[in-house]
């Protein structure tokens, strides 16, 4: 278990008209190409959305509890730079570093957002990089229905936030309440305040973190065209389709393999996307 005794989140599937996604400020702050400068063999890196994404990539709890049982009996450092995305996967994933019988180090080197917050609080210590935010808020859901629906679904909601109150909480030091003051703000967390509160312990040096620009490739466009359509009321299937159908040849939000159907510029065609859906948006 935790050397800090943290709690555990309890979380069902069973919620049925809910869709829990990234926010569409927190895939718009995101800087995919912060990452470790070196990446140990007890080290897990959760560098993605929190989720399978489109392309099958993402981070999930399969992944990780893979990675930890490759790990063993050691401590572990998880390094994160996530804009978050599903809730149910973040909860997992937390629960499982949660459990690690050894001691976990978590370093938020750019972002911890949404459910991708939840999974750094799993840390016995968590360090942030001079720059670093980490961002909380209410459970963040597309639903759909009548209004009988959203009144389901907003109930339904409440259980999952008073469960990560509780979490940033005990991380923290501050009460319940008090957490789930500054989730009702939506509140993002600099490095610095952060220590101040309680929810992370220390700063990492600068040279433990690069900016690899190879690794961002086209995910900050394909953030940023999610972010808008997320925005516009599109459902994540529904963009998951868009993205599916806008490349060919082998999937990957970073790879330079990708091809978009309607031409060979991936910028271009990603930003005439972001500009249609802001518009979809405003209008």
């Amino acid at each position: 278990m935790s050397l800090l005794q943290l709690p555990e989140i309890k979380a069902s599937h069973a919620i049925s008209k809910v869709n829990f996604d990234a926010r569409p400020d927190a895939m718009e702050r995101w800087e995919p190409e912060i990452k470790a400068a070196v990446e140990g063999d007890a080290s897990i890196s959760i560098y993605d959305t929190i989720g399978f994404s489109w392309d099958g990539e993402g981070v999930t709890a399969k992944r990780i509890s893979a990675a930890l049982r490759s790990i063993g009996a050691r401590d572990v450092t998880v390094n994160v730079n996530s804009p978050g995305g599903d809730f149910f996967e973040g909860v997992a994933i937390y629960n499982l570093l949660r459990a690690h019988p050894h001691k976990v180090t978590v370093k938020v080197m750019g972002l911890a957002a949404s459910a991708a917050s939840v999974i750094a609080m799993a840390g016995d210590e968590i360090l942030m990089g001079d720059g670093a935010f980490l961002m909380i808020h209410n459970a963040w859901a597309v639903a759909i229905g009548n209004r009988h629906d959203m009144a389901a679904a907003s109930e339904q909601l409440a259980p999952f936030d008073a469960a990560m109150a509780d979490v940033y909480a005990a991380r923290s030091g501050m009460t319940a309440a008090e957490a789930a003051a500054l989730m009702d703000k939506e509140t993002w967390i600099g490095a610095n305040q952060a220590i101040e509160d309680g929810f992370a312990d220390g700063l990492i040096d600068g040279g433990e973190i690069e900016h690899d620009t190879k690794a961002q490739g086209q995910k900050k466009y394909l953030a940023l065209v999610e972010a808008s359509m997320a925005k516009a009321g599109h459902s994540r299937s529904m963009r998951r389709d868009v993205f599916k159908n806008l490349f060919n040849g082998k999937p990957g939000a970073a790879g330079d393999d990708a091809t978009p159907c309607a031409g060979t510029d991936i910028a271009a065609s990603l930003q005439s996307l972001i500009s249609d859906f802001k518009g979809a948006t405003h209008g």
